[in-house]
């Protein structure tokens, strides 16, 4: 009797152990879904009548009108050493990030596949946003509602593979091949090289990355790009985020000549957290554009965005000046400035 007993009490115990692991199984397997969704309203002060309002960056050209940005849906999910992310986007956001596809404002803003055979390597393949930049696409992600010149003027996003290396302590090297810079297809084009190396400091608080894009877009243009950004945590309410980027560009006409232009930028961020629910951001830019490739000259653009944080939803109130060094705004009556205002109200909700 007490041996049945023993060997029914081992078999009890081997099969809550295999449940265990059973259900530990699947949860390593769940897919996890993320999404968020974000709207606003934009006033420019000068009033202005036609498109794109006097906004000269991504996401806010609007007047005087409740717009909206994205509603989005990310799945993530790993087996093993595999994993996939299908991310999708609706709204104007991604509509724009998504420009050399159809003109549909459902689009895709990342599908890729990876496989990482060790804890040092990882292969990815698919489309993805961009390494270049602080800024990024969704708005739950930023501080500042409008978005910068570096960012509307920098590369959107990548398709191709990419090798992600760890190397000692805090960093790490990225290499790939991509498309032309946001073709999500390209039969006939030529390829680009993109790279970055990262690494921080023993406890994080400072974060750098040396980002790179390069090669031909076309038969008729090549463009290099390099870019610096870090991230710099001073205290738990104060932080600082620096950004700069130079770009190069060929361009070639129907003879074969090249005409070589260049700009380049920088913007700094500074966070600051009163209390848990209320965050303040200047952000403070800085665009040369001498070759006039951009058409803005010199850009100056000084932001203030106030956070306001209730649980998941950020409601955000900003101000923006943006100054040209050509007359590029609009008033009301058509008349041209190169100075213009604007207000933003934007309610941001993520899960």
């Amino acid at each position: 009797m007490k041996k049945m007993l023993w060997l029914a009490a081992v078999l009890m115990s081997v099969e809550y152990a295999a449940a265990q692991q059973s259900d530990s199984a699947k949860d390593n397997h769940k897919i996890i879904i993320t999404g968020s969704v974000d709207g606003y309203y934009r006033y420019n002060f000068n009033n202005p009548k036609t498109a794109p309002y006097n906004s000269a960056t991504s996401f806010t050209q609007s007047q005087n009108s409740f717009e909206l940005g994205m509603a989005s849906l990310r799945a993530d999910h790993s087996f093993g050493k595999v994993s996939a992310t299908i991310d999708v986007g609706f709204g104007k956001r991604a509509e724009e990030f998504a420009y050399n596809d159809a003109n549909t404002m459902l689009a895709i803003k990342q599908a890729y596949v990876t496989y990482a055979p060790s804890s040092a390597i990882k292969f990815t393949m698919g489309t993805w946003a961009t390494h270049v930049g602080y800024e990024m696409l969704d708005a739950y992600l930023n501080r500042n509602y409008s978005m910068s010149y570096l960012f509307t003027n920098g590369p959107f996003s990548h398709t191709g593979i990419r090798a992600d290396v760890t190397l000692k302590g805090k960093s790490a090297f990225m290499i790939g091949i991509s498309n032309p810079t946001d073709y999500r297809s390209a039969a006939t084009k030529p390829k680009s090289v993109i790279a970055q190396f990262s690494t921080a400091t023993k406890d994080d608080a400072l974060k750098w990355y040396i980002n790179f894009v390069g090669g031909k877009q076309s038969a008729f243009k090549t463009t290099m790009q390099e870019d610096v950004v870090a991230s710099y945590t001073i205290t738990q309410q104060f932080s600082l985020g620096f950004n700069a980027t130079t770009q190069h560009v060929q361009l070639k006409d129907s003879t074969g000549k090249a005409t070589n232009y260049n700009w380049s930028g920088a913007a700094l961020y500074i966070n600051y957290d009163l209390v848990k629910w209320l965050g303040l951001t200047v952000r403070g830019e800085y665009i040369a554009d001498h070759d006039q490739y951009l058409g803005l000259k010199n850009v100056f653009t000084p932001t203030l965005s106030a956070n306001f944080k209730i649980d998941n939803l950020i409601i955000i109130s900003e101000f923006r000046l943006d100054h040209t060094g050509d007359k590029i705004f609009y008033r009301k009556d058509a008349a041209t400035t190169n100075t213009t205002g604007s207000f933003i109200l934007a309610a941001v909700y993520h899960f």
